[in-house]
C-alpha cells in the first residue's frame, strides 16, 4: 500500500515515515511548503491531510484530486504520529 500525508510538523517527518514502514505502507511527506503537491502526489492508494498545519487552498487542491483520481481522503485535525498510525490503520 501506498500512502500520501500532507501537512505535519518537518521534525516528525522522519517519524511518519518510520510508522508507515512498520505497517508495511510506503508513505510520502509534504509538509505543506510546497509550491503544488497535486502534481507530485502520483496515484498512492490513501492521502492524509492534517488540516491544522496546511492552508485551505492546499486542501482544497488536494481534495479535488483525490476525488477525481479515486483516491481515499482522510482529514485529520491533529498532525501527531499516534494520529498519523490511527489513519493508517483503519486504511
Amino acid at each position: 500500500m501506498c500512502a500520501a500525508v500532507i501537512g505535519g510538523m518537518d521534525r516528525l517527518k522522519r517519524n511518519y515515515i518510520l510508522t508507515a514502514r512498520e505497517l508495511g505502507i510506503d508513505l510520502k511527506v509534504f509538509t505543506g511548503k510546497e509550491n503544488s503537491i497535486a502534481p507530485k502526489l502520483g496515484k498512492p492508494d490513501l492521502v492524509v491531510v492534517f488540516t491544522n498545519q496546511v492552508s485551505h487552498k492546499a486542501r482544497r487542491e488536494v481534495a479535488t484530486y483525490a476525488k477525481a483520481n479515486d483516491i481515499r481522503l482522510h482529514l485529520s485535525h491533529s498532525c501527531g504520529v499516534s494520529s498519523l498510525r490511527n489513519c493508517l490503520e483503519q486504511a
